[in-house]
């Protein structure tokens, strides 16, 4: 069996690699202008003469799909993280409100600076996503302490999530600012205009976030066998609580703050590795969760990108798509389990 079960993970993670570097090239070279497999290694080495091409592919194709690998896979991570906090499969930054109060925040400081012709830097997004993202939090975990039902939590998230949402559309409707009005489709979620300067930081601030959360993957183990067992080990389940909030709240924040928010892939991916791998494993989880994140999100960006070219779709609407039905499936088969 453990024979059988190690083979079983090393193939699963064949799988997922191999499936990220198949969209990875594909959402390299497909778009309004197809460039052949052939004129990309020339890019990248140097060697093309066509500056066209060099152009797409240098300073708009590959920061933004080394873009879509990173936040996809960060989405997943937070999912994952909250999954494992409220012990539920539909727990995710975008259904608990978190990603919306994130998007609040960071509209709110966009406007405020913009109108006073003043820079958005990246650490400021993330700082003020971040903020909003544990002003949720702080809501979700306060009502934790009144409502028994996790599905009443939910559906609370839902709606602090739409309480946000409607603040932020009444920000980004009565703005003057032309460069304001485009907030409207980053706060419908959107991966475009991706720079490689983004790039840096997000990858400075998931990867220390990814290495965090690793290290915590004894202690998630326990405490996914309950919180009493938990402590039995000796684990510090509140400080270990405390970690969750802030590590999920941080990969959310920095989500939000580069690509607005994005719905589903928080729940779906962490759910469909579970089932991949068929275990419940942190130490398996955590980087599949992260590799799996960045192939749903690889997918369904190459998808928005050319399904209706050149319209370009926001990446919600196709996560969506392929999200809900999971979503639907794990609520079917949690109710089949509490009948029979």
């Amino acid at each position: 069996m453990g024979k059988k079960r190690t083979l079983r993970y090393i193939i699963a993670f064949a799988v997922l690699v191999l499936g990220i570097c198949v969209f990875f090239v594909l959402n390299v070279c497909i778009g309004s202008v197809k460039i052949s497999i052939k004129d990309v290694l020339a890019a990248l080495s140097g060697r093309t003469l066509d500056e066209t091409i060099n152009t797409i592919i240098w300073n708009i194709r590959l920061p933004r799909t080394v873009a879509v690998f990173i936040l996809g896979g960060a989405l997943a991570l937070s999912g994952y993280l909250l999954q494992t906090f409220f012990h539920n499969p539909i727990a995710g930054p975008f259904v608990l409100g978190i990603s919306s109060g994130a998007k609040m925040c960071v509209a709110l400081a966009m406007v405020f600076l913009l109108s006073r012709s003043l820079k958005a830097s990246s650490i400021t997004l993330i700082m003020a996503a971040f903020v909003g993202a544990m002003l949720c939090m702080g809501f979700v975990l306060l009502m934790t302490r009144r409502i028994d039902s996790m599905a009443r939590l939910i559906v609370c998230g839902v709606m602090i999530g739409y309480i946000c949402s409607a603040i932020t559309e009444l920000v980004v409707t009565f703005a003057s600012d032309a460069d304001i009005v485009n907030l409207h489709n980053w706060s419908r979620g959107s991966f475009s205009g991706m720079t490689w300067d983004n790039v840096k930081v997000m990858a400075v601030v998931i990867a220390v976030s990814f290495i965090l959360v690793f290290l915590l993957s004894k202690p998630l183990d326990a405490y996914n066998l309950g919180e009493s067992f938990a402590k039995g080990m000796g684990v510090n389940v509140k400080v270990l609580r405390v970690f969750i909030v802030l590590l999920s709240s941080l990969l959310s924040a920095c989500i939000v703050a580069f690509a607005g928010p994005i719905s589903f892939v928080g729940i779906a991916a962490p759910h469909l590795i579970k089932k991949l791998f068929n275990s419940s494993k942190p130490l398996l989880l955590i980087p599949a969760s992260f590799l799996g994140g960045s192939l749903f999100c690889l997918f369904c960006d190459l998808l928005a990108r050319n399904l209706f070219a050149p319209t370009e779709l926001n990446i919600s609407t196709v996560t969506a798509v392929f999200g809900a039905p999971i979503v639907i499936i794990i609520l079917l088969n949690r109710k089949e389990r509490g009948q029979s």
